[in-house]
This record gives structure tokens, C-alpha cells and sequence, in this order.
């Protein structure tokens, strides 16, 4: 398989890099994971203080170190009307730095995907910190048991919590599941979005049940839609990068959005242009994209990656931000494989989203729908 970072990895995150991997993380966030303008301004805002970061390959991690992951929790509706300062991201490490009493060397990304790919940036910055390039998820997922640490057997407790208010917390919880709850809970009450730190683990858990390169990806689909910009096709270099495919063109026509239980839940419908003119998809969604149906048929599921993106730039599209008339190709590409596996589905598949289907997967070898 080539590799799809196109050679290049990243060995810091400049000013000059951001909004490349704003771009490539809202590709890979799937809809959700928060609004990557507003994470990109947060990493420019840190690093223009503190300047670049320095990245750690996942391989390089030394068995010893202590990485902790840091996001954004919530929904992303809110998250667009309500800032977060520099200042909270890295107090949500403090916080649980101080309760641990441990010495943290590296900050990771729970998640691929829109503002938490850049939030881990910003909390790098603003404590002097190398980050993994590496994430949890490979994705963005809406609960925060629903990581590739979790299949390891990685507590997700203690984690801290901090609102803008100045409110922080720590929750110890009996599993990951439990985590989420709780810490779903006190978002809602914190405003429908808060700060959070968890997942702390040592370099050698980090390289076993992390996805290596996200950031150096993020930045490689960037760099892809910045040069297919003006083209007549900006989206087909991007499905050719992620080994996707195309699931439709169209328009939006509808589209029901509710912020509920602290996410952003819903349902997108679009007719179809060019050669699917004349068909419905429909696209259901809870923060992310999780299932598109055509025609009734379903074409695409969680684990797999359902993302739209507007047809004149490549850009990604977040569920927050669609909208009725917005043209748009909605595409799927292929998980990490772990997300395959039965323990996966059993934790981020269809089912468990409410979705009585089996999960239909892109074909790794042919490219098509399994």
C-alpha cells in the first residue's frame, strides 16, 4: 500500500502547516469532531506564542514515556458559538497531571477529526510539550469510549474535565463506558462543551493502540485539497487518496438537526446531480456521519468513514455547518482494521448507534462494497 501521508511526515507543526491539517483532519472527522476553523485558530493563536511543535512518531515513543490525550467534548453546534481560551485546553492536562502525580512528557489526540485534531496542538504549545503524531480513533466517533485504546484494555478514568468558567473535575470511573456518561452529563450542565484529558498511558501502550501518522495524514488530504482547488474535479483526488470511493453527488434539501443529551443528532437528505440524478440519499448522523442509505439501500456504515464535502472546493463539510442548497459528494473510506474486527463492531458499529443492520464496509481489495 503506498503510503498516504505521500512521503511526508511531519517532524513539527508550523504556522504554515495548520490550516492544511485543519482541512485533512475535517476530512477525516467524518462530520463531527468539532469545526476545524475554529481549531486551526486556536493552534495559530498557541503557536504564534510558544512556536512550533514538535512531533513524535508513534514508533519512537520510548516504553516510558507518559502521553496524555486532550480534546473537546460536546456538541459541535455549540462548540461553533462557544469559544474555548488556550488557557482551558492545557489546564484540562494540568488538572489531571496534578491528580496522577505523574511527570507527562507527550500529548496525543483522542481523535482524527476536526477541532480535536488541532486541540492537542494548542495543549502542546501552551505546555511546552512534544505531540504523537498518532490519535485513538483514526476518526472522529461521538463517545469517548469508542477508541482503539478501549479494545486494549486502557482506562479512560481518571480523566479531568474544565469548563471556560473555571469549573474543573475529576472522574474515576469503573469502565469507559462509565466515563462517558458521567463526563456527558457534567458537559451538558458546563454548557453543552467542555475541555477534557484522559486516556493517560505509557509510550508502549501508545504504540500498540494508537493509529500512527494521523496528523502527517491530515496534512497530506490538506496539502490534496489545496492543489485540486479551481479543478473541475476537486473531489476525486481526495477519494483516491483515502483508497474510498464516491457514494453521491447532489444537493442538500433538507436537513433535521436537534442538539440532544449533549450531541448534535440528525438527518440529511440530498437529491442527486450528474450520474445520480434522479436518486435520494440520506445520511443519519449523531455529531458524525454514521450510515448512508440510496434509494433506501444502504451503501455505507460506521466503522467506515462517510464524509461530504462540497463539490466546488473538496472542502469537508461538518454536520453543523450543512445546510439546505449546499452542493455536496458525500464519499466512504476504509477504517483502521481494528475497527473490523469483532470487538470493534461491538463497540462502534451500526448496533451500537441504534442501527439493527449488519455494517457495510468498503472492500479493501476491490473497492467496493463488501
Amino acid at each position: 500500500m503506498s503510503d498516504p501521508t505521500g512521503g511526508h511526515r511531519l517532524q513539527r507543526l508550523r504556522i504554515e502547516d495548520l490550516a492544511d491539517v485543519a482541512r485533512g483532519a475535517a476530512v477525516l472527522g467524518t462530520g463531527g469532531g468539532g469545526d476545524p476553523h475554529i481549531g486551526e485558530l486556536l493552534a495559530r493563536s498557541a503557536v504564534r506564542r510558544h512556536g512550533p511543535v514538535e512531533l513524535t512518531a508513534l514508533a519512537e515513543l520510548p516504553d516510558d514515556a507518559v502521553v496524555l490525550p486532550v480534546a473537546m467534548m460536546g456538541a459541535p453546534t455549540v462548540m461553533v458559538e462557544k469559544l474555548p481560551s488556550t488557557e482551558q485546553v492545557g489546564r484540562a492536562v494540568e488538572v489531571l497531571t496534578r491528580h496522577l502525580g505523574l511527570h507527562v512528557t507527550h500529548i496525543a489526540c483522542d481523535e482524527a477529526g476536526g477541532v480535536n485534531s488541532l486541540i492537542p496542538v494548542v495543549a502542546a504549545a501552551e505546555l511546552g510539550l512534544p505531540l504523537v503524531d498518532a490519535d485513538g480513533m483514526g476518526r472522529a466517533f461521538p463517545e469517548l469510549q469508542m477508541t482503539l485504546p478501549t479494545l486494549y484494555g486502557i482506562k479512560g478514568s481518571p480523566m479531568s474535565i474544565v469548563d471556560e468558567k473555571g469549573n474543573a473535575g475529576i472522574f474515576e470511573t469503573i469502565d469507559n463506558t462509565w466515563a462517558e456518561r458521567l463526563a456527558r452529563t457534567a458537559t451538558v450542565e458546563m454548557g453543552c462543551s467542555a475541555m477534557i484529558s484522559n486516556y493517560a498511558m505509557s509510550g508502549a501502550e501508545a504504540r500498540r493502540s494508537l493509529v500512527p501518522g494521523t496528523l502527517s495524514l491530515a496534512a497530506a488530504i490538506g496539502r490534496t485539497i489545496t492543489a485540486a482547488k479551481g479543478s473541475d474535479d476537486p473531489v476525486t483526488p481526495v477519494v483516491d487518496h483515502l483508497g474510498g470511493r464516491l457514494l453521491f453527488t447532489g444537493k442538500v434539501v433538507d436537513v433535521a438537526r436537534r442538539t440532544t443529551t449533549g450531541f448534535a443528532r440528525g438527518e440529511a437528505r440530498l437529491e442527486g446531480t450528474a450520474e445520480f440524478a434522479g436518486s435520494t440519499l440520506l445520511v443519519r448522523f449523531q455529531n458524525e456521519n454514521l450510515v448512508a442509505e440510496l434509494d433506501g439501500e444502504l451503501v455505507a456504515t460506521v466503522p467506515d468513514l462517510i464524509s461530504t464535502l462540497d463539490l466546488a472546493s473538496g472542502e469537508a463539510v461538518t454536520t453543523e455547518t450543512l445546510r439546505f442548497g449546499h452542493r455536496v459528494a458525500v464519499i466512504a473510506s476504509p477504517c483502521d482494521p481494528r475497527w473490523r474486527s469483532d470487538a470493534g463492531l461491538a463497540l462502534a458499529g451500526p448496533r451500537v448507534f441504534g442501527y439493527d443492520v449488519e455494517p457495510v464496509l468498503i472492500d479493501l481489495t476491490a473497492g467496493v462494497p463488501a
